[in-house]
């Protein structure tokens, strides 16, 4: 087992070389770890050497190459990353995450009380909000992608032209710019790979409009 110092220079260097192509300074070790005095990269460098998780390169200065990273972090460091979480946690609203919803082709609404996302707060201060995992291409003009998850401001009507969840038949949902054509509802997609469906409006039930968007990336 590596201690925090040791793990937190190997990972360092293992990051700047991947980045830069080249492994950094002392003086970059240094400031990177908070130590004082270069003497103390030294012995950690060495410490790491003698565990294998390093190797200096001959005839290059200050070359060293990462063989291997460890299975296992340190407790101190695994207690920093639980500390960042909460305090993450805890400048964030929790708000319940239902299934998904296509953008494409309709899907059976799903609601999963049990299941919730993190948003900042000021993403969900005014109102009552969910989130949708979005499914299909439909609303890529609208800059929607599959696998982004949709905040959705609880509301039961709109505005022309709004990005709306649509219930169509008590059953199945939809995420759709919005349009009221005299008795009819128009969901209109944002590709035009698409055609907008024109359904009676007494068959379609607005269940939120679209407030953001949440979009991790891997």
């Amino acid at each position: 087992m590596l201690t925090e110092k040791q793990y937190k220079l190997l990972m360092f260097i293992n990051k700047m070389t991947k980045e830069t192509g080249c492994c950094p300074s002392f003086d970059e070790m240094k400031d990177a770890i908070g130590l004082k005095s270069k003497s103390g990269i030294h012995s950690l460098i060495n410490a790491l050497e003698e565990r294998e998780f390093i190797k200096k390169l001959p005839h290059k200065a200050r070359a060293l190459e990462v063989i291997r990273l460890p299975k296992f972090k340190p407790k101190a460091i695994l207690e920093e990353e639980r500390k960042r979480e909460i305090a993450l946690k805890n400048s964030a609203a929790l708000i319940p995450l239902y299934g998904k919803i296509a953008a494409g082709i309709p899907i059976e609404a799903i609601a999963d009380e049990s299941q919730t996302i993190a948003v900042p707060f000021e993403m969900v201060s005014k109102g009552q909000f969910y989130g949708l995992k979005i499914e299909g291409d439909s609303m890529i003009e609208a800059g929607i992608l599959d696998g982004d998850v949709a905040i959705i401001k609880k509301a039961d009507t709109a505005e022309n032209g709004s990005i709306v969840v649509a219930l169509v038949d008590d059953e199945n949902a939809t995420l759709k710019k919005f349009y009221k054509k005299e008795n009819e509802a128009w969901l209109m997609p944002c590709n035009k790979n698409y055609e907008t469906k024109k359904i009676a409006l007494n068959r379609v039930k607005v269940q939120g409009v679209l407030s953001s968007i949440i979009r991790h990336y891997h």
